[in-house]
C-alpha cells in the first residue's frame, strides 16, 4: 500500500479562521483524534457538481493531505481539479451556521450554494 501524498506544497484548498475554529470544535465534540476533514466534489446538484464535506479516517493512495494548525484536510486527486484555490469558510447565522465553499473555478452556482458548474 502506498502512502498518501502529504506535502508542503501550496494547498489546493485553504480554511478561513472561522472554518478552522468550527472544524476543531466539531472534532472535539465528536471525539475525533484520527483522520481529518475530507473535502470533495461529486456529480449532482442543480448546477452539475456538488461539494462533499465529512470527517474521514481513511486516507487513500490518491489523496493529498494538507495540515492547517493541527487539522488534516484530505482531498482526492479527482476533486482537486475542481477545488484548486478554494477556501472553506464558516459563516454563523441564526440557525447556527454553515460551511461555505469560496471556489474561484465555479462558473455558476445554484441559489443554495451547494452545487456549481466549472
Amino acid at each position: 500500500m502506498e502512502t498518501p501524498n502529504t506535502t508542503a506544497q501550496i494547498p489546493v484548498v485553504t480554511l478561513s479562521e472561522s472554518a478552522l475554529k468550527e472544524v476543531k470544535r466539531l472534532m472535539n465534540v465528536q471525539g475525533l483524534t484520527e483522520g481529518g476533514l475530507r473535502l470533495g466534489v461529486k456529480g449532482g446538484g442543480c448546477s452539475g457538481l456538488s461539494y462533499t464535506i465529512n470527517f474521514d479516517d481513511k486516507i487513500g493512495q490518491y489523496d493529498t493531505v494538507y495540515e492547517f494548525d493541527g487539522v488534516k484536510v484530505i482531498v482526492d486527486a479527482k476533486s482537486a481539479i475542481y477545488l484548486q484555490g478554494t477556501q472553506l469558510d464558516f459563516q454563523k447565522d441564526l440557525m447556527g451556521g454553515q460551511f461555505k465553499f469560496v471556489n474561484p473555478n465555479a462558473q455558476k452556482t445554484c441559489g443554495c450554494g451547494e452545487s456549481f458548474s466549472a
